[in-house]
């Protein structure tokens, strides 16, 4: 209530719209009510897309030999980033008896961190990371930190011109520990690669734990391998779960207000889907094909 009052009296409205004073004590957007009717309903934006309401994250069992089911739904406001479900659907997963040896992820739940925690509890995570800024020193795009050679038992860093990083201290950034890389300011000055290294004054890494960091590394080169994206090739079926989810059963749109009576609704929609896809299994009906409009198939034969 008392992020809603300074909200409140921290706008004015006009003829041309809203306009803000005091941007500094407006609340973040994971605090900021949307919606008298409900407020637990926050404001999410994804790809340019916003929506006021929540996400449903829908986990399900992707077996050749046994039908498809949902295994685990989880209800979220839409401001809660999907890399802090991982760990919650994993537990959860876990205490049902239903922990997947494998479990394959879209590029938003995964981390170095998130794989190293799944891989402790025995669930081998299956997803794509973020690849590095920059591009090799070789294409003239800029030094990216895969250009740097890191000894990691000395604690030094070499950049691609030969320099020896000056300064290597931990730190913690967003809660998070990282490592601290500072070059020399006179020799970064001087460096005849400093216009394609970097605009300040000297170069600054900052770095993974080591064993972070390496995953990552390796994550990154395998994952532009065709065996590695054959096999990632699985998660493309939770795709047709959320269309099915959507078009059979409207969960795109809550009948309910308040996160607790949306949750238990997701619920209730997963378990309808299970029973239509156990009755689909025993009367032998194929699994759906990815739908081609008319333009498509013209588009197709035509090519053909």
């Amino acid at each position: 209530m008392l992020w809603r009052t300074v909200w409140a009296q921290e706008y004015q409205r006009d003829a041309r719209g809203v306009r803000w004073r005091g941007h500094k004590q407006r609340p973040p957007g994971a605090a900021r009510i949307v919606s008298p009717h409900d407020v637990d309903a926050r404001c999410g934006v994804k790809r340019g897309s916003a929506w006021d309401g929540y996400k449903t994250h829908l986990t399900e069992s992707c077996d050749d030999d046994l039908p498809h089911l949902i295994t685990c739904t989880a209800t979220t406001p839409a401001t809660t980033d999907d890399h802090q479900l991982t760990a919650a659907v994993h537990q959860t997963l876990t205490e049902r008896g239903l922990k997947p040896a494998e479990h394959y992820m879209d590029g938003g739940y995964t981390s170095a961190k998130i794989i190293l925690q799944a891989r402790a509890l025995g669930v081998e995570v299956i997803g794509p990371v973020k690849q590095a800024g920059g591009r090799p020193a070789l294409q003239g795009s800029g030094y990216a930190a895969t250009d740097f050679r890191i000894d990691w038992h000395t604690r030094q860093v070499t950049c691609p011109q030969g320099r020896t990083s000056t300064r290597w201290s931990d730190t913690v950034i967003g809660g998070e520990p990282r490592i601290h890389i500072d070059f020399s300011g006179a020799g970064c000055t001087n460096c005849p690669a400093k216009d394609i290294c970097t605009t300040a004054a000297y170069r600054v890494l900052t770095l993974l734990p080591r064993e972070e960091h390496e995953l990552l590394q390796q994550r990154r080169a395998e994952q532009q391998t065709e065996e590695w994206k054959k096999r990632y090739h699985t998660r493309a079926g939770v795709e047709g779960s959320i269309s099915q989810a959507v078009r059979r059963a409207g969960a795109r749109r809550t009948r309910y207000r308040g996160l607790a009576k949306t949750s238990l609704a997701q619920v209730l929609t997963a378990a309808a889907l299970n029973l239509y896809r156990l009755d689909a299994w025993w009367t032998g009906t194929p699994l759906g094909t990815t739908r081609i409009s008319h333009y498509e198939q013209l588009a197709l034969s035509l090519a053909a």
